[in-house]
């Protein structure tokens, strides 16, 4: 056998420049198939005017964090003759403004308006996988006018600031009135007088069901206010609706005598679930929460001192009483009209307090019963606070910490 030898790669410059070549291609192809399929990108873009100004309505969709549930809006501004290819939107806040956590507690923050490249904001939102609607206004010239001096001169330095709320003055409700101005008030007149689908509390529990702790907390917070009927107009605070009423809006509002929306479509489609039309009952999830907590420290007392008991019941009492506090100073102290009246202190007595003194316990004991069988009245009356859910995960404790006050109060001698 004759062996032979090969020659070196290093040897032959044209075979090493034939595989560098193949390689390099081969990497090109793979690295732009991998970024092809990452990007997911948007849909086809219409093509700005060539001449004039056009505006179009932009909802984003809900994001997973818990200030991003109820979605986003803006409205883009195209008209290259005054270089503008802008989304203008009211949901910024500075961390850095003045006494911000103070401004936070009392119901007094600040927002305020800021107009972005379009490019820059659709990128920001499709990272965040949230889903992006856009819906062309058919407006008249001076519609238009109006609508874009409305928007540049609220992103001035001097006007910019708002003092924001929850539910009647937010980056949604901004984005309804600008839109208003430009129809001359036919969204206002067509809305205001038309009942909402869904009230305050209805469509914030349908954006937060899905997250155990936020969901709870809301309820917890919110008082009458938001269970009151509202109209369409007020349900606009919540982007989503704003761009539902658009599309409705098929009578012809604009001078060109036709129907309101041109164009509706989906720029960018999320992976994420969609929220569901109207809430869901979760009240049993906060029951069996509530049963557990219960069942716990009972189990836990079997094979504790009787000290151990006394302690728990301690414990929630200073729970509720903290809470109860938290809510009072909500009502009393806060700008946060939505916590007033709140059913909820009927749970959380802040006079519970009293029943850490020995002789006052069957006192505690009455008033955790008390507000549980108070709760459960207001409850079922026809125009009422909806606070299930928090009722189903106190009820158990507030019971079962009644009882055992009442067994072990100072006439008894208890522990």
């Amino acid at each position: 056998m004759t062996l032979t030898r090969t020659r070196p790669l290093v040897g032959n410059p044209q075979a090493l420049t034939s595989r560098v070549c193949r390689w390099c291609i081969c990497w090109l192809l793979i690295a732009w198939s991998v970024t092809a399929l990452a990007s997911d990108p948007f849909d086809e873009i219409p093509a700005a005017p060539e001449q004039g100004g056009e505006a179009w309505l932009v909802t984003f969709g809900p994001g997973q964090i818990y200030w991003e549930r109820f979605g986003h809006n803006a409205i883009w501004l195209r008209e290259p003759a005054l270089d503008l290819d802008h989304t203008f939107n009211f949901g910024f806040f500075d961390f850095e403004q003045e006494d911000f956590f103070l401004r936070f507690m009392r119901g007094r923050m600040l927002y305020f308006s800021v107009a972005q490249p379009a490019d820059r904001e659709f990128e920001f939102y499709r990272q965040q996988n949230r889903s992006i609607r856009v819906q062309k206004l058919n407006l008249s010239s001076s519609q238009y006018n109006s609508l874009r001096d409305h928007l540049l001169y609220e992103i001035r330095p001097e006007n910019r600031d708002y003092r924001y709320d929850y539910y009647l003055n937010n980056c949604s409700t901004r984005i309804r009135d600008a839109i208003d101005i430009a129809l001359d008030g036919a969204l206002a007149e067509r809305t205001r007088q038309m009942p909402a689908g869904l009230n305050f509390r209805e469509q914030t529990r349908r954006l937060t069901q899905m997250q155990f702790w936020y969901y709870l907390g809301l309820e917890l917070g919110l008082g009458y206010p938001v269970d009151r009927e509202v109209s369409r107009w007020d349900e606009m605070f919540v982007p989503g609706v704003v761009a539902d009423e658009l599309a409705d809006f098929s009578t012809a509002v604009s001078e060109t005598g036709k129907p309101l929306l041109e164009v509706d479509t989906m720029l960018f489609t999320t992976s994420m679930p969609t929220p569901s039309e109207a809430p869901q009952q979760v009240w049993y999830r906060y029951l069996l929460f509530g049963l557990m907590l219960t069942g716990m420290g009972w189990l836990s007392g079997k094979f504790m001192p009787p000290v151990w008991l006394a302690g728990l019941s301690q414990a929630w009492m200073l729970n509720a009483v903290t809470i109860g506090l938290l809510l009072s100073a909500l009502w009393l102290f806060t700008d946060h009209g939505v916590t007033r009246p709140n059913a909820n202190l009927l749970l959380f007595n802040p006079f519970l307090v009293l029943a850490f003194l020995p002789a006052m316990r069957r006192f505690g004991a009455v008033v955790l019963a008390g507000g549980v069988a108070g709760a459960v009245v207001l409850l079922v009356l026809p125009v009422r606070q909806y606070n299930l859910d928090v009722l189903a995960l106190v009820a158990p404790v507030n019971l079962a910490v009644a009882a055992y006050l009442w067994r072990n109060s100072y006439r008894r001698g208890g522990a």
